[in-house]
């Protein structure tokens, strides 16, 4: 598999998001062996990046993971986050990104992991009552200290970016990016690349709207957080049967599946991005990784470029508020 571009972090074009395997979706948490059968396959197949938090689960993706990767994780880019879950006594859902509460957060997550290091420690989402400086600062003395090999960022504004920056070098930003969300390309993307930053597409199908596999409600479960987005309910849902429609139909063109030129077309995008499609299945997961051998005509491009944007926010309204701090 060919490689990208994180900061000082060089890892394969595509990686391997493991949330869904714990929480969140409809049947997480139901199979861990066939979740490890999974993540033991995609290490076999050259994936190298594998992306996890503390707060999937809470705390058990995590633990699934350091159980899948025993006896193989110096193959692995190892990446998690924190500060969804605070760690100094804040209040139930209130974000803490506090120096004393991500020293307490990594210890979990590596005593969880099995590990003695993070190789990519994101912040998840940027935390209003703790200035970025002090967030930084503290990740950098987990760097002197080895416990942590680089830094990244979550779903943060461009500030927010260049102030952490200044503290302490961040590899990489984690953002939804697809053609089912484009938001970092206006200004998160620019500061980026002037900066040496990579970008990690989390839900590069989009949420799996992009497969083509969802056409009504029916089609995920009450469980299932996507009952509950603006973006996969009412008329919003069947507005946007029109996108997964043209992807179907560029993928027809290429003899592809729609899921295969999604991440095509992200992958076109640039070498400094890698994302980091989720599934639980085995069969999926090679499907994701053979995108890497689609190559899309400039004209199938332009075609997917000019798609409209979603009816919908991409989250409902109280988690749209945590974005872009």
């Amino acid at each position: 598999m060919r490689s990208a571009q994180l900061g000082g972090l060089t890892v394969a074009r595509i990686g391997l998001g493991v949330m869904g395997m714990s929480a969140f979706y409809s049947g997480a948490g139901e199979d861990d062996a066939a979740s490890i059968r999974t993540i033991h396959r995609a290490l076999d197949l050259g994936v190298d990046h594998v992306d996890t938090a503390e707060a999937y689960g809470p705390f058990t993706n995590e633990e699934l993971l350091g159980r899948a990767l025993r006896g193989r994780r110096d193959a692995v880019v190892l990446a998690t986050k924190f500060g969804f879950v605070s760690h100094t006594g804040r209040p139930e859902g209130a974000l803490d990104s506090s120096p004393a509460s991500v020293r307490a957060a990594v210890e979990g997550s590596l005593r969880r992991l099995g590990t003695d290091r993070i190789d990519l420690l994101y912040q998840h989402r940027v935390d209003p009552a703790t200035p970025i400086e002090d967030t930084a600062g503290a990740l950098a003395e987990l760097v002197a200290q080895g416990k942590v090999r680089h830094i990244g960022l979550s779903e943060p504004g461009v500030e927010t970016i260049r102030r952490a920056h200044a503290v302490h070098p961040v590899a990489a930003v984690q953002s939804e990016y697809s053609l089912w969300t484009r938001d970092p390309e206006a200004e998160v993307l620019p500061v980026l690349r002037e900066l040496g930053i990579g970008l990690v597409p989390y839900s590069p199908l989009g949420h799996g709207f992009l497969t083509g596999t969802i056409r009504s409600e029916s089609d995920y479960g009450p469980d299932d957080w996507r009952a509950t987005n603006p973006r996969f309910t009412g008329e919003n849902l069947r507005s946007n049967l029109v996108i997964a429609d043209r992807v179907q139909a560029v993928a027809a063109d290429v003899g592809a599946t729609p899921a295969q030129v999604a991440l095509a077309w992200l992958l076109s995008r640039g070498d400094d991005i890698a994302p980091i499609p989720g599934t639980r299945r085995i069969d999926r997961l090679e499907e994701n990784l053979a995108a890497e051998d689609v190559t899309l005509a400039p004209e199938q491009v332009a075609a997917l470029d000019t798609l409209a944007p979603p009816a919908g926010t991409r989250h409902d309204e109280a988690q749209m508020r945590l974005l872009g701090g």
